[in-house]
């Protein structure tokens, strides 16, 4: 889908205030719904996803289960709501081997554990927005020893709010990123291995990496 664009800072796959918010998504619902919504935190529309059973509503790009993203930007970012209910969304990846492997993080998974085509990883969100970034090149290098090449999937599940889904070339400073890539321009930091509260907007930053997996993760597991 990307796989012949030329790619370097931003790129975004899904933004809340764009005119068809999921013009490249496909989308699944069964016993939810999937809409624009007002969020009454930041006062401005956001994708609300929700349903009784996570794995049966969701988004997933690209919107042709054939096709393929072709992103070679090695960082992912989505700024998302923590809606206090089950949520997961997933990554799937190809490596240097020609090896496609995915990588899932749930808010109800208490273990991490890395299989030959699967590693899933508990996500410990706080109350309010969060920020998720996550390292693929080093989630795919620590996990399998392998290099990273580029992502071929993002799938997002119930339940959560989304603001955007991006990648980027490297991790940025809040003082570089544009605009229209902040929840709330100028209410925002970030800290490499915790959430920090903001007095003025309640928003945390996780930087998923395995630097920090024996932090985030005490039961990691092979």
């Amino acid at each position: 889908m990307f796989k012949n664009t030329f790619q370097s800072g931003f790129l975004s796959i899904l933004y809340s205030l764009g005119s068809k918010p999921l013009q490249i998504w496909d989308k699944e619902v069964v016993n939810g719904q999937i809409k624009r919504t007002q969020d009454e935190d930041i006062h401005s529309n956001v994708l609300e996803i929700v349903g009784s059973n996570v794995q049966s509503t969701y988004i997933t790009c690209p919107a042709d289960p054939a096709a393929t993203l072709g992103i070679k930007l090695p960082f992912l970012v989505m700024i998302v709501k923590n809606l206090k209910k089950y949520f997961t969304f997933e990554i799937q990846v190809l490596d240097d081997k020609n090896v496609r492997r995915r990588f899932r993080a749930s808010n109800f998974q208490a273990v991490t554990r890395v299989k030959p085509y699967i590693c899933t990883m508990p996500l410990r969100m706080d109350e309010g927005w969060n920020t998720i970034q996550l390292n693929l090149a080093d989630f795919t290098r620590r996990a399998y020893g392998t290099n990273y090449v580029e992502t071929l999937r993002v799938q997002v599940h119930a339940n959560c709010r989304l603001r955007r889904i991006y990648f980027s070339d490297r991790l940025y400073s809040e003082e570089e990123l544009p605009p229209e890539f902040k929840l709330k321009h100028d209410e925002f930091q970030q800290n490499k291995l915790f959430w920090k509260s903001l007095a003025m907007v309640d928003i945390h930053v996780l930087w998923i990496s395995f630097e920090s997996a024996n932090w985030l993760y005490p039961n990691w597991s092979l």
